[in-house]
């Protein structure tokens, strides 16, 4: 396995770690909740994401279809991460790359998704 990285809500409070190799392009998507937070995501295996602190922070906002639990940190707002199933079947994890300090967010290739035609 290759290297893992870690992240964190603005206060600290919420921290996680996901062992896989760093990202090197991220998606940014124009649905109304996405394009609002600005968040550039990663999907990864829930199975390589760990939350390392912080579950009794979390709150959940679901909206749309629901198909994703999105995780808020309840003191500081921000939303590291959100909790779903993709196409596949496969429980995944949608990670905002903005909260993960190691990673050079303007090096990151952008595929940009159309998700307010979802």
């Amino acid at each position: 396995m290759g290297m893992s990285y870690e992240g964190s809500c603005h206060c600290g409070a919420v921290t996680f770690e996901v062992a896989e190799d760093r990202p090197s392009e991220a998606i940014s998507c124009n649905c109304s909740h996405c394009r609002r937070k600005g968040f550039l995501l990663t999907f990864v295996p829930a199975l390589s994401f760990s939350l390392t602190s912080g579950s009794e922070e979390l709150v959940d906002y679901t909206f749309y279809k629901h198909r994703l639990r999105h995780r808020v940190c309840r003191t500081c707002g921000v939303q590291c991460f959100a909790e779903g199933t993709s196409p596949n079947g496969t429980e995944t994890r949608a990670v905002n790359l903005r909260c993960v300090p190691a990673i050079d967010l303007d090096a990151l290739a952008i595929d940009r998704v159309n998700g307010a035609d979802f």
